[in-house]
C-alpha cells in the first residue's frame, strides 16, 4: 500500500464573500462569512486522503483551540497526525480569504507553521524512509524545504514540490525534485525569462504548469502535452490547485502515467470547485467514480 507524506502548513480559513472588494480605507458589506479548514499542506493531504490510503501529515499547530480543531479535522479525514507538533507562544496558522465573483484574494498568517522544527527527529526520518512520495509547498521556511528535498534526493524518495505561494526557486533546487507544479502566475515569477512552452520543454516530465480553466501543460520529452480542464461552472475556486496536487499525488503513487495522473487531478479539481471551501469540495473516490468523466482504466480500488 502506497505511502504519501505531506509536509507543510495547517491553518484555519476565515472566508468572506462579497460583491465589492474594498479599497484601502474603505468598508463594504459582505454577503457571507464561513470558517473552514485550510493550509496548503493540510489541503493537499486531505485531497490525497479522500482518494488514497496511508497519508501522513508533518507540520505544526499552536496550543490554541484552533490547533486542536485542525488536528481533529485531519484525523477525521483518516490522516496520520502523529508527526504534527504542538508549539507554544504562537497561534495556529490562519488565512483570511475574500471571495468575489468566483475568484479569491488571500492574506496568510503562518503562525505556528513557521515554528516547525524540520525533519530532525528519528520519528520523522523513519516516516520519510517509508514514503513513496513526499509532497511540499511554500507555506513553510525555505531552509526546511531545502532540507527535505536534499534528504529525499540522498535517499531516493520522489518529491512533488508545489511552489505556492510563489517564491524564487533556483535551478539546482528544481533539478532535485521529481515533479514541480506551479500555476501560471507562479511560473512567471520563478521563470521570468521563459514562456510556459519553453519552461516545460526545459524540464520534461517534471514541470507541470496548471493553467486554471485551460488545463495543465507539460512536456513528455518528445512533445508538448496540453491536458484540458473539465468544463464546469465554478462556485468557489479556493483550494482547486491543492485538490489537483493531492489527487495527482494519489494517482502517481498508484502507478498511473503522468498524463493520466494529470487527467485524474483535473477531474478532482473540477469537482472541488463546484462546492464551497478549500477542503469542503474535495471529492472522495466514490464521487470521482460517479463522474461521467471518470475513466475505468484508472482502476482505483
Amino acid at each position: 500500500m502506497s505511502n504519501i507524506v505531506v509536509i507543510g502548513s495547517i491553518s484555519t480559513d476565515f472566508v468572506v464573500t462579497t460583491e465589492i472588494s474594498p479599497k484601502l480605507g474603505e468598508t463594504v458589506e459582505g454577503l457571507n462569512f464561513e470558517r473552514s479548514f485550510g493550509g496548503k499542506g493540510a489541503n493537499q493531504a486531505v485531497a490525497a486522503a479522500r482518494i488514497s490510503n496511508n497519508v501522513s501529515m508533518v507540520g505544526a499547530v499552536g496550543m490554541d483551540s484552533f490547533g486542536q480543531e485542525l488536528l481533529d479535522n485531519l484525523t477525521s479525514n483518516c490522516i496520520d497526525v502523529s508527526n504534527v507538533e504542538r508549539v507554544t507562544g504562537f497561534p495556529s496558522g490562519s488565512a483570511v480569504i475574500t471571495l468575489n465573483k468566483n475568484d479569491n484574494a488571500i492574506i496568510y498568517v503562518a503562525g505556528a507553521n513557521n515554528q516547525f522544527q524540520g525533519i530532525t527527529s528519528d520519528k520523522i526520518l523513519n516516516l520519510l524512509a517509508q514514503a513513496d512520495l513526499v509532497v511540499l509547498q511554500n507555506e513553510m521556511p525555505q531552509e526546511q524545504i531545502e532540507q527535505v528535498i536534499d534528504y529525499c534526493l540522498d535517499n531516493d524518495k520522489p518529491v512533488l514540490y508545489n511552489p505556492a505561494p510563489a517564491r524564487v526557486a533556483s535551478k539546482e533546487l528544481i533539478d532535485k525534485v521529481t515533479y514541480f507544479t506551479p500555476n501560471e502566475s507562479e511560473f512567471k515569477i520563478i521563470f521570468p525569462n521563459l514562456t510556459v512552452s519553453e519552461g516545460v520543454k526545459k524540464y520534461p516530465n517534471k514541470l507541470l504548469v496548471t493553467l486554471g480553466s485551460k488545463g495543465v501543460l507539460y512536456h513528455d520529452g518528445q512533445r508538448e502535452v496540453m491536458v484540458p480542464a473539465y468544463r464546469v461552472k465554478p462556485i468557489d475556486t479556493t483550494g482547486a490547485g491543492d485538490t489537483f496536487n493531492g489527487a495527482f499525488a494519489a494517482a502517481i503513487v498508484k502507478g498511473m502515467s503522468i498524463e493520466d495522473s494529470v487527467k485524474f487531478g483535473n477531474l478532482a479539481a473540477s469537482l472541488s470547485i463546484q462546492k464551497f471551501g478549500a477542503q469542503g469540495g474535495m471529492p472522495t473516490m466514490e464521487e470521482m467514480k460517479g463522474s461521467a468523466w471518470y475513466e475505468e482504466k484508472w482502476d482505483f480500488e
